[in-house]
């Protein structure tokens, strides 16, 4: 996995808030267990765009039928 894929990462977050159908509102994970978020006002320009990307280039959804 590449670690811009990485789960917590900036693109991994935004992938899971477009598939679970969730507002955009950008953030990280420093941990595994979800514990340790990063808000997008501690977050980098990079990171950010980052997050955006991922939330962009999903295009699959969860199915809650």
């Amino acid at each position: 996995m590449s670690e811009e894929r990485k789960h917590g990462s900036p693109y991994d977050r935004g992938s899971m808030d477009a598939y679970y159908g969730r507002r955009p509102r950008p953030h990280i994970w420093l941990d595994n267990m979800g514990r340790e978020r990063v808000p997008e006002d501690k977050m980098t320009k990079d990171q950010i765009k980052d997050y955006y990307r991922g939330y962009d280039e999903e295009d699959d959804r969860k199915d809650w039928g």
